[in-house]
């Protein structure tokens, strides 16, 4: 394997304070050679330009204004410009620990791969409403614990928010679709379809400080769902029965709470001691009160990602339709 030069790929649109928090951290990273990072603004009225300048004189940054085609564009864009042999892209509002390049050059120097994929942690600076939706977005008892570092699928499908992929990679796949979100899991089934490995590396974590409100969430989480489908239609080799889950959870609280009316009470029992499962893993690892929020963030989670499911299968598979028609707000076409 030749030596890897990293070139961090971060699309940003309208958010300048956070592109400077991720900036920060990046000049402080311990690393003993040389990287860039490549800003690519997508059409943003409220730039970050001023913010690389201040930062010209400890990183090696190249900016780039461009016209708003959305974050999968964008990431496409910045790795044509991008010189280096290894592309690491990460969101905007992400902030990195002083390890991670190390931790992530280590790892491919002893299991290299052309794409991974990284965790998702919570600073202890972010919001109770920020850490009680990243316990829900990367726990075990939600989401099998795949974004907080689990490994329990036979591949890893890395997430756009911290990912690394190298030119190689690039090149034969044309990167990332049109899709948003699912842009990302879209590019790790072509690439495993290429003949290209992932891999989850654990060290190479970053916080990822979402601004987020609990309607924010509920979209995020409603188009994952509708993706999710798409997905499935587009590679049906990666159908699982585990997608539903959301889906089956939520009518089954409804049914339980049912259940409950006419007299049985089991089921919502059931429910309750998941809840309180929830309730007491993140209140040990959080605090009460993000303990509590966490519950409400996980039924959140799992109504908006259920429904948003339910809703695609419904128009997509039993209606046939065109999901570029039926769906445009997912795409940037």
């Amino acid at each position: 394997m030749k030596e890897l030069y990293f070139s961090f790929i971060i699309p940003v649109y309208n958010r300048p304070q956070d592109v400077e928090k991720l900036l920060w951290s990046i000049s402080n990273l311990d690393y003993d050679s040389n990287f860039e990072v490549v800003i690519i603004e997508d059409g943003s009225s409220v730039t970050c330009k001023d913010v690389c300048l201040r930062f010209r004189e400890s990183v090696n940054i190249s900016y780039h204004f461009k016209p708003n085609s959305g974050p999968g564009d964008s990431r496409n864009y910045g790795m044509r410009k991008a010189v280096g042999n290894y592309f690491i892209i990460l969101d905007s509002d992400c902030i990195l620990p002083q390890e991670y390049l190390k931790a992530a050059r280590a790892a491919l120097q002893e299991d290299y791969v052309d794409c991974y994929g990284g965790p998702d942690a919570a600073h202890n600076s972010f919001t109770s409403l920020q850490k009680a939706i990243n316990y829900s977005m990367t726990s075990f008892f939600t989401t099998g614990g795949i974004r907080g570092g689990g490994e329990h699928l036979d591949k890893f499908q890395p997430r756009s928010f911290n990912m690394g992929l190298s030119k190689v990679a690039f090149e034969h796949t044309n990167g990332f679709g049109k899709i948003h979100p699912g842009e990302d899991p879209d590019l790790s089934i072509r690439l495993w379809n290429a003949g290209f490995k992932t891999r989850l590396i654990k060290e190479a974590y970053v916080y990822h400080e979402r601004r987020i409100s609990w309607r924010l969430f509920y979209n995020q989480v409603h188009k994952f769902g509708m993706v999710r489908v798409i997905l499935n239609k587009w590679h049906p080799q990666t159908r699982r029965l585990v997608y539903w889950f959301p889906t089956v959870f939520i009518g089954s609280v409804f049914m339980a709470v049912l259940f409950a009316i006419l007299g049985w009470s089991i089921f919502l029992i059931l429910i309750s001691a998941y809840s309180l499962g929830i309730f007491i893993d993140s209140s040990i690892k959080n605090g009460v009160q993000i303990g509590v929020m966490s519950v409400l963030a996980v039924f959140i989670q799992f109504t908006g990602y259920g429904y948003g499911f339910l809703r695609a299968f419904y128009f997509i598979n039993i209606l046939k339709k065109q999901e570029q028609k039926q769906f445009p707000n997912l795409f940037f076409l």
